[in-house]
């Protein structure tokens, strides 16, 4: 199931990140330019969740919180959202339960304030959750997010 959520207009954007202008000029020497990380670039994350849960435990609104702080003041020409779930339980209720730990994961980086067009949710649910020798994979009870984010021009 895929779902596109658009955004409203950009909540709260305060100072730019160092490294986030694109000038050269902000630095005083090459050693603080090489010194300084680029936080405008794409980055992936992942949000874990409890069995059968859909709820944002404290760590994974504290990652959500860390990545849009990090990318404040970047260009966000994409946010993908990908929610899956583990095999227990049965097919359909997983893919539900896939879709809505999505949904929650990108209402809250909406939430947040980033200023990106347009969220890309989409679920797959228990798809491939069992490995070859039939244990459940409980490491995919998780949101994963990909983040396309550049310098502002």
């Amino acid at each position: 199931m895929k779902r596109v959520l658009g955004l409203a207009a950009v909540v709260g954007v305060g100072a730019i990140l160092s490294g986030c202008s694109g000038g050269l000029n902000m630095f005083g020497s090459r050693d603080e330019l090489v010194a300084t990380p680029t936080t405008c670039v794409p980055q992936r994350f992942e949000v874990y969740f409890a069995e059968g849960e859909a709820r944002l435990t404290p760590a994974a609104r504290e990652a959500i919180g860390m990545t849009a702080a990090q990318l404040q003041g970047c260009t966000i020409q994409s946010v993908q959202v990908l929610g899956l779930a583990d095999a227990s339980g049965g097919s359909r209720a997983n893919l539900t339960l896939s879709e809505r730990r999505a949904v929650a994961v990108a209402e809250a980086l909406q939430s947040a304030g980033w200023p990106a067009p347009a969220f890309d949710v989409t679920a797959v649910g228990d798809e491939g959750a069992v490995t070859p020798d039939g244990t459940q994979e409980p490491m995919r009870r998780r949101t994963e997010v990909l983040v396309q984010a550049i310098a502002p021009n």
